[in-house]
């Protein structure tokens, strides 16, 4: 009968807000990220008639994230234990977060510049071979004009 009574105590203290069970812990995240074009999905056209190789798309970048998080001084209470599904809301908002930081940071920029390096080279191999590259329908007849592409 006491185990009872303890019981309902508690839970009447937990419903009024008398015990507090908040679960609370500290963080440490250290990731490595990369952004990298795929350059086996560019679709290209190759016409020989015409001596014209035409790049009709490009894929998107890709974002790989790898965290590396550490769980310190994690407190939470009897009645309110961490569980996996916390774990994993955890992990979530933190993968969130970094998605969206890299993809204001210099990384998603670099990635494009070596895109266009890349592009840069196929011009000059299809321009010393007397080819003629193309770019979404439009004659690429210079470097330069690679480094306006909109991607």
């Amino acid at each position: 009968m006491r185990n009872i009574f303890f019981g309902i105590v508690i839970a009447l203290l937990i419903v009024f807000g008398f015990l507090d069970a908040r679960k609370k812990a500290l963080v440490v995240v250290n990731a490595k990220a990369t952004v990298a074009y795929d350059l086996s999905l560019v679709e290209t056209k190759v016409d020989p008639e015409t001596r014209t190789v035409s790049i009709t798309g490009i894929p998107e970048p890709e974002l790989n994230i790898n965290p590396n998080i550490e769980y310190y001084d994690v407190q939470q209470d009897y009645l309110n234990q961490f569980e996996a599904s916390d774990y994993n809301k955890i992990k979530n908002k933190v993968e969130t977060e970094l998605r969206e930081k890299i993809e204001d940071s210099p990384l998603m920029t670099n990635a494009n510049n070596r895109l266009i390096s890349e592009l840069q080279k196929i011009y000059i191999l299809t321009n010393s071979m007397g080819w003629t590259l193309r770019y979404m329908g439009e004659p690429v007849n210079e470097e330069e004009k690679l480094q306006s592409i909109k991607l």
